[in-house]
């Protein structure tokens, strides 16, 4: 049985909706409201954030705010490493998915020689680079990163020297890049994809399982299939954005997108994708209060927490 921590990261700086950052503490309204004690008997760390920069001025319209990002990437990465280097399985409380670039990039740090799988539910591909990104906004983009992915094909936006630099050095975080490889990645929820993105996709033949297949085959099959089409990796990351579930159940969230997931689909997909011994390090990103009523958004992805944890330690 392993040591669960939490990692916080309450950062938001490559959002392009206001709140995110608040997401780890909404989770953790939630928790009060429930009367649980999840928060008090799990230790965590507080990973320092930019979001002063926010009163500033986006620098690149390609890579909006990237060196402070890159700052962010580099202490979480710290954190995770130090975390499963300390045999814990690190949980990442994030604001933006940005973070996981710095999460995968810790994993790598802390296993440099092991080969890690990427379960990503989300409804967003998030392979875009500073070259093809329509909005700028870098959670757009963590899993180009750490695939050492320009898409110079595709390419629409001219970034400046200074942008590419820093764009350079988030890519090459912990000194390994690419830190997973095409084929390691399996797409769960995936439904609003921009072309410049689909040419990645289909070009490297990754692997999708979309709403409609969660629906027809059930949570049991696609879990069965994504654990084994991963079956060469010796660890595996599960990052979970909340966007994954159907837009009328997350509303506080940045970019909801209808036909999604349910919170019931997610949560029993999580609980079973984690039973397997090989996963080493699971995250939340972009849950955003700010857009919600009653804290609704918070209180379903506490629940889904919940059950994770509990699979974890029992």
């Amino acid at each position: 049985m392993k040591k669960i921590r939490f990692v916080e990261v309450k950062s938001e700086i490559a959002a392009g909706t206001r709140g995110a950052s608040m997401g780890p503490d909404a989770i953790k309204i939630a928790a009060l409201d429930y009367g649980s004690n999840l928060f008090k008997k799990i230790d965590s760390i507080e990973v320092q954030t930019e979001n002063q920069l926010l009163f500033e001025s986006t620098g690149s319209p390609y890579a909006k705010r990237i060196k402070g990002l890159l700052s962010v990437l580099e202490r979480t990465s710290t954190a995770v490493r130090n975390s499963l280097k300390n045999n814990e399985f690190p949980i990442v409380l994030a604001g933006d998915h940005s973070t996981a670039a710095g999460t995968i990039s810790g994993i790598r740090m802390a296993y440099p020689k092991q080969r890690l799988g990427v379960i990503w539910i989300d409804a967003h591909a998030d392979l875009h680079s500073p070259w093809t990104t329509p909005s700028g906004n870098m959670h757009g983009m963590p899993l180009a990163a750490v695939l050492n992915e320009d898409n110079a094909q595709n390419k629409m936006n001219k970034p400046d020297k200074e942008t590419l630099d820093n764009w350079n050095k988030i890519k090459k975080l912990g000194n390994i890049s690419p830190k997973i490889e095409w084929n390691d990645i399996v797409y769960i929820g995936l439904r609003d994809v921009e072309p410049e993105e689909s040419y990645l996709l289909k070009k490297h033949k990754v692997k999708i399982f979309s709403t409609s297949e969660v629906k027809r085959n059930g949570v049991e099959k696609i879990a069965r299939d994504t654990l084994a089409h991963l079956s060469r990796c010796h660890m595996i990351y599960i990052s979970f954005d909340v966007d994954s579930m159907d837009s009328s159940i997350s509303k506080g969230t940045g970019t909801p997108v209808r036909n999604g997931i349910t919170e019931k689909e997610a949560g029993s997909l999580l609980v079973r994708l984690i039973q397997n011994e090989k996963v080493c390090c699971f995250e939340i990103a972009e849950v955003n209060p700010t857009l919600d009523k009653e804290n609704l958004m918070a209180e379903n992805t506490f629940e889904i927490l919940q059950r994770v944890v509990s699979q974890l330690t029992n």
